[in-house]
């Protein structure tokens, strides 16, 4: 009996050895064989290659200060537990991860709290009111939904939170966790960059000037170095040649990355169209922000109508030959932003109504493409239609585009205010949403092939090419895209896309951000824009009409199975001893 004991005992001390060395082994393997499981059907937590590559490739700590902390719906909520559980994952590849979440309205006192939401403001964040229902009754705070990153001495600022217009908040929280992953991942590659990459914007040409690009420049010095170049007929203004090889061979290297042409007025001539041409077939990215049609608010503010009539920029040969034709028509659509105008006054105050103004249409994603992935609407104004031209060799996606209702005028084109003193006809907003922005990507021909200017010839400067390399060019039939408004008052640049009359943000500054960086650094990190997450919404209708079912289930049922199971112990017991 003894033995039979001791053989059991011994039995089971193996049995705990066993277990016990099988978990040391898993630990030891674990330190050395690093992998992590996903479970989610959409794969929420599974990081893209180009993240990993970010992570991995740190070599100091990058800080990250996020402001989501404090007594908030349960959507914000939602937003800070996906950031918190986003920012573990970072730290399971790098452990330069750091983090904090802070409260910036913890303070009780009034000065202090403004005094750091001024700070907050000046690092680059953006505040937004909400709401919050506390015993007192409803309580309207100021939120910063963002982070301030620090690396060594650079800081830069993230809006977590996107503002999409006409979607309800519970959408707009879900595009912003959606997004986390390549906000936070971009945010570190921009902060942690040792050289930044150099974009130019042309000038010469009645372009934007810096005042009218005044928030998007500012925006884009924080990742990238940025000029503003006149063309001038200068050959290397652009590109510029090395010097020979001990072979002779002399390499031909661009100046910029990427260069904007931003609404020019003025027509190009011969020289500076090649400058352009060659910086394409050597490499070179573009960014055409393209008024085809010459009409504005300006002219209305002198009278109550105008003319829109064709601008001929002398670029459409250009254009043409890389596979886009912008058509000389305005597009006006029955979803526009409002326009703000005085009906009257009140009490020696101007009185100011909104109106749809269709020739201001809000742009949405006219592909799947992530450069415009859950991006807000887009402000348009004055936009004209494109069409396509087969190339062979170059891919065009659609990138933007008006709305279902939209109308198509052709040139001359009569613009007056009296549009909006009555009811929009529906049949005449009738057409297809029309695409506006373009990519295209391939190998470009050159407009100049078999026909060199003799200006250019006679030069001695060039190294021509009849065909590009692989490149990308984004081009937008508005040119107004880029450019800020103005505080009416003190006159000083708002930031791109807010609308100061009606207080909505659009999306220009996001798309026009997202093209430059997908010119300039590829797809390798927009490319997660394209992730989708689910959202899980309850049926509220539903959630009424069976609350009380559920609520019976989730009470009276645990309580019944406790109380079952707890009879038939006892009448299990009573029959064991019993016998």
């Amino acid at each position: 009996m003894n033995k039979k004991r001791q053989n059991i005992r011994t039995a089971a001390l193996l049995q705990f050895a066993m277990i016990v060395s099988f978990v040391i082994a898993i630990n030891i393997i674990g330190n050395f064989v690093f992998t992590r499981f996903d479970l989610t059907s959409e794969k929420r937590y599974t990081l893209s290659d180009a993240t990993k590559n970010i992570l991995t490739s740190l070599n100091d700590y990058v800080y990250f200060r996020v402001y989501l902390e404090g007594d908030f719906p349960a959507g914000f909520k939602k937003l800070r537990r996906e950031t918190r559980e986003m920012l573990d994952e970072f730290r399971a590849y790098s452990k330069f991860i750091e983090y904090e979440f802070v409260n910036p309205s913890e303070s009780t006192d009034t000065q202090t709290r403004n005094t750091t939401y001024q700070l907050l403001i000046e690092s680059g964040l953006n505040p937004t009111d909400l709401k919050v229902q506390t015993n007192e009754g409803m309580k309207q705070t100021v939120i910063f939904p963002g982070a301030l990153v620090n690396y060594r001495d650079k800081e830069l600022a993230v809006d977590l939170l996107e503002n999409q217009v006409n979607m309800s908040s519970e959408m707009a929280l879900n595009a912003s966790t959606q997004n986390l992953e390549f906000k936070l991942a971009d945010i570190i590659n921009k902060v942690t960059r040792l050289q930044q990459p150099a974009i130019a914007f042309i000038e010469g040409h009645g372009e934007l000037d810096e005042n009218q690009v005044y928030d998007l420049t500012q925006t884009l010095l924080q990742s990238y170095r940025v000029d503003r170049i006149p063309l001038n007929g200068r050959l290397n203004a652009l590109t510029r040649r090395s010097e020979p090889d001990k072979s002779g061979h002399v390499k031909v290297q661009k100046n910029y990355d990427a260069i904007v042409i931003a609404k020019p007025t003025r027509a190009f001539d011969e020289k500076d169209k090649f400058i352009i041409d060659q910086y394409v077939m050597h490499g070179g990215k573009v960014l055409w922000l393209i008024d085809p049609v010459n009409a504005s608010m300006d002219s209305l503010q002198k009278s109550e109508s105008t003319v829109g009539v064709d601008l001929d920029l002398k670029l459409d040969d250009m254009l043409f030959k890389y596979g886009i034709k912008l058509n000389k028509n305005l597009l006006l659509d029955l979803n526009a932003a409002a326009l703000g105008v005085r009906t009257g006054e009140t009490g020696g105050r101007p009185q100011i109504d909104f109106f749809r103004w269709y020739y201001f249409p809000l742009l949405g994603q006219a592909s799947i493409h992530p450069l415009v992935k859950n991006i807000n609407a887009v402000k348009g104004q004055f936009v004209s239609g494109t069409d396509t031209v087969i190339r062979e060799g170059i891919k065009k996606i659609p990138l933007l585009k008006t709305s279902g209702y939209t109308r198509i005028v052709a040139t001359p084109a009569l613009i007056s205010l009296s549009m909006l003193q009555a009811d929009p006809d529906p049949r005449m907003y009738n057409r297809s949403g029309q695409n506006v922005a373009w990519l295209l990507e391939g190998k470009f021909p050159s407009l100049f092939a078999n026909r060199m200017p003799p200006e250019i010839t006679s030069s001695g400067e060039i190294s021509f090419l009849e065909e590009s390399s692989h490149t990308a060019m984004i081009v937008v039939a508005d040119g107004d895209m880029a450019s800020n408004q103005f505080h009416l008052q003190q006159g000083y640049p708002l930031p791109l896309g807010y609308d100061q009359y009606t207080r909505q943000t659009f999306g220009n500054k996001d798309f026009l951000l997202n093209a430059l960086s997908y010119l300039i650094e590829g797809e390798g990190l927009i490319s997660i824009r394209s992730r989708e997450i689910m959202l899980r919404q309850l049926d509220t209708t539903k959630v009424q009409q069976t609350r009380l079912q559920w609520q019976l289930l989730n009470t009276v049922l645990p309580i019944g199975l406790v109380i079952l199971f707890g009879l038939f112990l006892a009448w299990l017991r009573k029959k064991h001893y019993t016998r």
